[in-house]
């Protein structure tokens, strides 16, 4: 299999070529694999259920379809992206026919629908058919709608039945989960890639997800479609009062209605206790994120960079630090702690970098660059943490040298110049290949600037 980082690319949306005074000071933005989408989310449109009933249905309209959270793909590297006229058994053509008033009054928790996720309009595409004459116009917006739609067996006994066909009228077109193609990739050590490319500190990104033939940023629509599926299906029920929780504004928030008809069918009053979760803001009502950090180590002299080895990475495999941000706590002193905790390694300055969304669950992984101040503080200690193997400095032609042929996706192979046993880093589309890009460029190593 010849090596697919060859074709990569990170998102590239136009405001990243404008030029402004804040650009001038501190370069082009840095958009990583996951960021960048080119949908216009209209999130105030989300409870505009006539709006969302001509969108679910118009002929430009797109459907990301994920099975057991594992998206379908029509080809190794191409996410597939379904019309209305494949999933209408699943989506009926009256599911916003109520406003979310009359969906909450008339409450009924034995009727189940299927999760369906509004994400937004691409306002920059053209119909292949019909240029833009073939979109949808509501309003001044007009665009492509996508919406992301789950097909795994559940809800009634119909609608398992509808999802099942449809995966396997699918399966007959060559469309499969991307969890069946796993096989064309080269394990981890442990035979696991769940194990790698789940974990909000991985270096990894999902082999199926890394490029797409319609659009560059294919990575930021599923990471939105994969993020808000997953919530909804782990909040089916209310966190307060125990009761099942309704989808509401397009799939983006769970509200505990107060009233249950199948309460009344079993001869009980439809009235639910009270609950606070029908009149506060919290996070079982809207979707979480949950923050860490990543970050690139430079040594007091800025000639070495601070890497570490997880025990799942495969052979040579060195990556960035990484962690949660704990509750009152800030960016920077996660970096530190973090840093501290891993390796035995104390930082000084700390420069926010850029950030990527992570959907496995819900995580921002916020990139860093930091430095140590003192040479006597770069000893590196494993025993706090046994979450590292290894980690090691290593010097700038070595990293330079990685970068240029050990660089490669999880499971693929690196370039054909790549000598066995030297370092191999994480892919371009990896946050931690773009710090690590960014900790040896010239705009953090400068040697005018050292003071040892």
């Amino acid at each position: 299999m010849s090596n697919p980082d060859d074709t990569l690319l990170l998102p590239t949306p136009a405001h990243i070529q404008a030029d402004s005074m804040l650009a001038r000071r501190f370069g082009k933005e840095t958009v990583n694999y996951f960021g960048g989408s080119p949908l216009n989310r209209l999130s105030f449109l989300r409870t505009d259920h006539p709006f969302l009933s001509a969108a679910v249905k118009h002929p430009s309209t797109r459907f990301v379809l994920l099975k057991d959270l594992s998206p379908l793909i029509s080809g190794p590297n191409s996410v597939f992206y379904a019309q209305y006229k494949d999933v209408q058994k699943l989506v009926p053509p009256t599911i916003f026919d109520q406003s979310e008033e009359e969906m909450i009054k008339e409450y009924d928790s034995r009727i189940t629908k299927p999760d369906l996720i509004f994400l937004g309009i691409d306002e920059g595409t053209v119909d292949s058919a019909q240029g833009d004459e073939g979109l949808l116009q509501w309003n001044i917006y007009k665009g492509r709608p996508y919406f992301a739609l789950d097909v795994s067996e559940k809800g009634n006994d119909v609608q398992k039945a509808h999802a099942k066909m449809l995966v396997e009228e699918l399966g007959e077109r060559g469309i499969t989960p991307f969890v069946a193609r796993m096989h064309m990739l080269q394990p981890p050590n442990d035979g696991n890639f769940e194990s790698i490319h789940r974990s909000p500190t991985s270096p990894f990104i999902p082999f199926a997800m890394l490029i797409d033939e319609t659009t560059s940023c294919a990575g930021a629509i599923y990471a939105q479609a994969r993020a808000y599926l997953d919530w909804n299906n782990r909040n089916k029920f209310c966190g307060t009062c125990g009761h099942p929780t309704l989808s509401v504004n397009a799939g983006t928030k769970r509200a505990c209605p107060p009233t249950d008809k199948a309460l009344a069918a079993q001869g009980k009053s439809p009235e639910k206790q009270a609950c606070s979760t029908r009149t506060t803001i919290s996070n079982l009502s809207f979707p979480r994120t949950d923050p860490t950090i990543i970050v690139a180590t430079l040594s007091a002299d800025g000639k070495r960079v601070l890497l570490g080895r997880s025990k799942r990475f495969p052979p040579h495999w060195y990556s960035t630090l990484a962690g949660f941000i704990e509750p009152g706590e800030s960016v920077e002193d996660a970096v530190r702690r973090e840093v501290w905790e891993e390796a035995g390694v104390t930082l000084s300055r700390v420069v926010i970098h850029s950030t990527q969304p992570w959907p496995y669950p819900a995580n921002l992984m916020i990139g860093a660059i930091a430095q140590v101040s003192d040479p006597a503080h770069e000893t590196i200690n494993l025993a706090h943490d046994p979450e590292l193997e290894d980690a090691k400095w290593f010097s700038i032609s070595e990293i330079e040298e990685a970068l240029k042929n050990g660089a490669s996706i999880l499971g693929a192979p690196p370039s054909k110049d790549y000598v066995e046993g030297n370092l191999r880093l994480p892919p371009v589309t990896a946050i931690a290949n773009q710090l690590i890009q960014a900790a040896i460029n010239q705009e953090y190593i400068d040697e005018k600037l050292a003071r040892i």
